[in-house]
């Protein structure tokens, strides 16, 4: 039996562009590659690119309900 996409707004998990499952995954890869090196190397860059990349998804999603909900 085939479900309905659950279209509504997610606050904690949007939804993410190619683009932006593209550089996550990037980056992620980098924190792996940089885990590999040790357990001290400073990966704190790479989560703040990680967290901007979902913040921004986050900001459209929001926009995007108010849209949808003038409508």
């Amino acid at each position: 039996m085939a479900s309905k996409k659950n279209t509504e707004f997610d606050p904690k998990n949007p939804r993410l562009t190619a683009g932006e499952y593209a550089r996550v995954a990037w980056n992620v890869a980098r924190m792996c590659k940089r885990g590999i090196a040790g357990e001290n190397v400073y990966q704190g860059d790479l989560e703040k690119k990680v967290d901007r990349i979902i913040d921004r998804a986050r900001e459209r999603a929001e926009k995007n309900a108010k849209q949808d909900k003038r409508k």
